[in-house]
């Protein structure tokens, strides 16, 4: 009996050594309810007491051998099936998988939305190719006003019939899409939108031809212009992990009235003076105030009955401001070795 389970053994070992060998019929032939070695197990009844419990070692053996072997081959069979050698060795350490990262503009961009919907506020977006009608007319820009210009705005050739809404251009700034948002919804409003806008203009340390935006709009029957200012506070302290000095000049925007210039202290020099904020300590970081009324019957509304707050958030400083960093121009670029430290 011992020597059949050797050659079983034997047998089974040179069937598995074969490449292509069948798994499934090797099991059934040996290890099978019918099987070689089933057969010499339900044999052992005709064996003496005293060679049971060693032929019964020897068959487990065998068996455990066997299964062994399949185990083996079927892994071999599945690692050739992905191109890896059967020689592969699991206890190497493994190359460490390339992994990426949001970009630090857009992490801002997701924290402004996160502190904004705390605020009940909605997510919104328009289009980035937009017309004379919804860019300047209904946001109270002159005819002649210089924004207007090629110098300043990327207007589409092919595209000017002589009708306003049919004069198209690269987005200059978020504020028209303000009006597509109020003329489809019902008021009250609270909504943000953010994205891309272009203008035509030379890159510096502050400045970019194509760059991030971040608006903000409330309007409402009763809103105050301190509640505005608290907002702003409240949402840079959120975005910053810390309060921020915010001081607001008087300044002049065709789309409200009053408007502000809105500025941060400088957090790249801590309020010392740099390049960034052009030595004074601090930046301007978004224009503000209340929508003109001309804005607001372009949306359809009743300027005696609403009022409400703007503020226009340049996401690329907001950006610099966190990090530190004086030029914006990192940002836009293809340096991986800097974007990759933000991770």
């Amino acid at each position: 009996m011992k020597d059949v389970l050797q050659k079983i053994k034997a047998e089974a070992i040179e069937a598995l050594s074969s490449r292509d060998a069948d798994l499934e019929a090797i099991r059934i032939k040996y290890l099978g309810k019918k099987g070689e070695l089933t057969g010499v197990l339900r044999g052992m009844g005709q064996l003496s007491p005293e060679e049971r419990p060693k032929i019964g070692q020897l068959a487990n053996e065998v068996r455990s051998e066997i299964e062994e072997l399949l185990r083996k081959k079927k892994e071999e069979y599945e690692l050739r099936a992905f191109g890896i050698s059967p020689d592969f060795d699991y206890t190497l350490p493994g190359d460490e998988v390339p992994s990426g990262g949001l970009h630090p503009i857009t992490q801002m961009c997701y924290d402004l939305n996160d502190a904004f919907r705390s605020m009940g506020f909605e997510i919104f977006g328009g289009p980035e190719i937009t017309s004379e009608y919804y860019a300047f007319d209904n946001l109270n820009f002159p005819p002649n006003h210089p924004a207007r210009e090629s110098m300043d705005t990327y207007w589409l050739e092919g595209h000017d019939s002589g009708s306003a809404s049919d004069k198209l251009c690269l987005r200059p700034h978020l504020t028209g899409d303000s009006v597509r948002y109020m003329a489809t919804h019902k008021p009250p409003y609270r909504f943000v939108y953010p994205g891309h806008v272009y203008r035509n203009e030379t890159t510096d340390a502050r400045h970019e031809r194509a760059f991030f935006q971040y608006e903000a709009l409330i309007v409402d029957k009763d809103f105050t212009f301190t509640a505005g200012k608290v907002m702003i506070k409240s949402i840079l302290s959120k975005v910053f992990g810390r309060d921020v000095p915010v001081r607001m000049r008087a300044g002049f925007f065709p789309f409200v009235e009053p408007g502000f210039e809105i500025d941060m202290g400088c957090l790249v020099c801590g309020g010392k003076g740099c390049s960034v904020c052009k030595h004074v300590g601090w930046i301007e970081i978004m224009p503000g105030g209340t929508p003109h009324p001309n804005v607001l019957r372009a949306a359809g509304l009743d300027p005696d009955e609403y009022t409400g707050f703007y503020v226009n958030i340049g996401l690329d400083r907001l950006v610099m401001m966190r990090y530190g960093v004086d030029d914006v121009r990192l940002f836009h670029g293809t340096d991986l070795k800097f974007l990759k430290q933000f991770h």
